[in-house]
């Protein structure tokens, strides 16, 4: 039944002229018949490559919102519009601007787990790769960092500067205690510990090694070691597990599963397909400031 569901994906996608993008969060089954797997904006980036008329964006809905704002001539869809995050939720366009009068001529640095209108009220947005490139790319003493505390404060140890940080987190990552870690770390002593800057920093202050999920991939496939302890989102295991065969990978807790990662279906994906709904579009005068806040980030050199 999965198969010829799969199937049925496949042909929908060939005859809608579609790109079916999954994060790396995704259901197993989801990330196997993706076109394209990776962190959410790095999809979009690769999407707008792309001749497809139509993106089907299996992530979240801040996700969808960035690959409409770098894609504006093609068509969204967000199989699960249901699916958002609680995280990119807890700051309002509203709100960040009452912060900014509090800290004038201060940048806003906003991580692009962020929505579309809260990007365009920013100056300069940044991913889990690139933050301390970013916030040290500017000439500022201070920025304004939005909307994850934990990222904040992993990236301001890298940096002189002073950070006023927005109080956001997301609550998947946040669920990871240090105590879960350090038993784990005993209990395989041989493991090296990987977490996602979005850990708590007690958290993260335990890592051999604190990255984005796509870093996680490269510095694991590099690494020497023969057992890893992850700590982030579990989604990340199967593309650890396909692409390194000889290597183990322990979840750091059974915690570690985003309820909204977790929601998109194959069904779900078909039924959008079929539907060619539900669609997710940004208005022009949100996409286009939304969309110099990225370009800000994208014009800063890669190493």
């Amino acid at each position: 039944m999965e198969e010829r569901l799969k199937q049925q994906i496949r042909e929908l996608l060939r005859d809608r002229n579609a790109v079916l993008l999954a994060h790396n969060y995704m259901r197993d089954e989801v990330q196997e018949i993706a076109d394209l797997t990776g962190d959410s904006l790095g999809l979009s980036i690769e999407a707008a490559k792309t001749e497809a008329e139509v993106i089907v964006f299996c992530g979240v809905h801040f996700m969808a919102e960035s690959a409409a704002i770098l894609s504006p001539g093609k068509k969204v869809l967000l199989p699960r519009l249901d699916a958002g995050c609680p995280m990119a939720d807890m700051v309002t366009s509203e709100a960040l601007t009452a912060l900014k009068t509090q800290h004038p001529g201060v940048p806003v640095v906003t991580y692009v787990n962020s929505s579309a209108v809260v990007k365009a009220a920013s100056d300069i947005c940044c991913t889990s790769a690139n933050a301390v490139k970013v916030v040290n790319s500017l000439p500022d003493k201070e920025i304004i960092f939005v909307p994850d505390r934990n990222l904040g404060r992993f990236v301001a140890a890298k940096s002189d500067k002073t950070f006023h940080y927005w109080d956001g987190y997301c609550p998947t990552h946040e669920r990871l205690r240090p105590e879960a870690v350090q038993q784990l770390k005993a209990a395989y002593p041989d493991a090296l510990f990987v977490c996602h800057p979005e850990c708590n920093p007690a958290v993260v202050a335990l890592a051999d090694h604190a990255c984005s999920t796509s870093g996680m991939y490269e510095w694991c496939r590099k690494s020497s070691a023969k057992r890893f302890i992850i700590g982030t989102e579990a989604g990340i295991l199967y593309k650890l597990r396909l692409d390194n065969p000889d290597k183990e990978f322990i979840l750091a807790s059974p915690a570690l599963v985003c309820p909204n990662m977790k929601l998109t279906s194959l069904e779900d994906i078909r039924d959008a397909l079929l539907t060619m709904k539900p669609v997710v579009s940004v208005p022009e005068e949100v996409r286009i400031p939304a969309k110099q806040a990225l370009d800000r980030m994208l014009a800063i050199p890669r190493d």
